[in-house]
């Protein structure tokens, strides 16, 4: 277990700028020691997850011939406990989830197939995300577009049209989480031309969409699938975007090119620790502790809330509360002179 003997220097609060690359490394080593999952507790999450998830998905189908608003009111818990199942894929991602790596390969496919995720996909490029976290020369692969101020000021009158669009709330919570599971995910070619032999496990999970839509369509009707599904992909799709974009789009999250970036300090800095109320922090899976995630992405999500008390120093730094996080959505470009995201009318204003 983790050394305790300096209970003062673990529980005083830390800032972004007292936090050295030793400091950090010594963080990592603590956090390192709940980098084992626990089978027991796995199994029981998973059951915790599942259970109500099908539940909800029956009495909205139930329901939906009778009472179409109470199908879609029911919709908004089936989308959490939806992303808390896709939690549970991220976990398989990380082979964090069981000790076996076959076993998180086989139950993050499986899951893949509910949450319009292909599992060996999302897990290289989610990865490739981790190992480039907050590195300015390594955008572009898990991530969500950035461009810094020089770079937007670069860009020609359309393409700055664009990019504004592009982080547009409405666009961003709308369009973009349907594109993005809906439809990216059945042929990423971002990831296939560089790494074709993925193909084999995104079809699978395609062919396992498929079949899974018309088994329920021919045993339910189309449209009454359609009517339970769409709500809940909507729903759930948005949430997951809006967690990730909340986990690194803060207003002093962390961003270096070249020699200046290092791994550990990134993992910190460039992370949030979104700090959900329950049950919202159960629902997401103990996401919102990001930093800690990054520091040792091996950490079960369900101990994330262990390894964040062995640190309570970490517990102030980059804290973001709900109603604060809602500010996050004006930030849209990197200002490397402030060292922080600024928003488009700050730029205008000349900030």
């Amino acid at each position: 277990m983790y050394n305790d003997a300096d209970a003062t220097m673990l529980s005083t609060p830390v800032s972004d700028a007292e936090i050295s690359r030793e400091q950090a490394k010594q963080w990592s080593q603590t956090a390192k020691q709940f980098a084992k999952p626990q089978t027991t507790k796995s199994i029981l999450q998973l059951v915790y997850t599942l259970v109500p998830l099908i539940g909800l998905w029956v009495a909205m189908l139930l329901l939906v011939d009778k009472a179409l608003w109470l199908t879609l009111l029911l919709a908004i818990p089936a989308a959490a406990f939806t992303v808390r199942l896709f939690i549970i894929q991220h976990d398989c991602g990380h082979h964090s989830y069981f000790h076996s790596r076959k076993m998180n390969d086989i139950l993050g496919t499986l899951i893949g197939m509910i949450t319009l995720t292909p599992h060996n996909y999302w897990r290289r490029s989610h990865n490739i995300h981790h190992a480039t976290c907050g590195d300015l020369g390594k955008r572009g692969i898990g991530d969500i577009q950035l461009l810094t101020v020089e770079e937007y000021k670069n860009l020609s009158f359309w393409k700055r049209v664009g990019y504004r669009l592009y982080r547009n709330p409405l666009v961003f919570l709308g369009i973009g989480p349907i594109y993005l599971f809906v439809i990216k995910y059945r042929f990423p070619f971002d990831m296939i031309r560089r790494e074709p032999q993925l193909l084999a496990g995104i079809m699978l999970t395609n062919v396992g969409i498929v079949g899974t839509i018309v088994a329920l369509g021919l045993g339910f009707g189309f449209k009454e699938v359609f009517l339970v599904q769409g709500p809940i992909v909507l729903l759930s799709s948005a949430i997951g975007v809006w967690l990730f974009f909340v986990q690194h789009q803060f207003e002093r999250t962390y961003w270096r090119a070249g020699k200046e970036w290092e791994f550990r300090e990134a993992s910190l800095l460039a992370s949030s620790f979104y700090d959900l109320p329950q049950p919202l922090r159960w629902l997401s899976g103990n996401i919102g502790i990001h930093h800690i995630h990054h520091l040792s992405c091996r950490i079960p999500s369900y101990r994330l809330g262990q390894c964040l008390s062995a640190l309570p120093r970490l517990k102030s730094l980059n804290r973001i509360g709900f109603w604060e996080s809602l500010a996050c959505f004006r930030l849209a470009l990197w200002d490397d002179a402030a060292g922080r995201l600024v928003s488009f009318r700050s730029l205008r204003r000349g900030a």
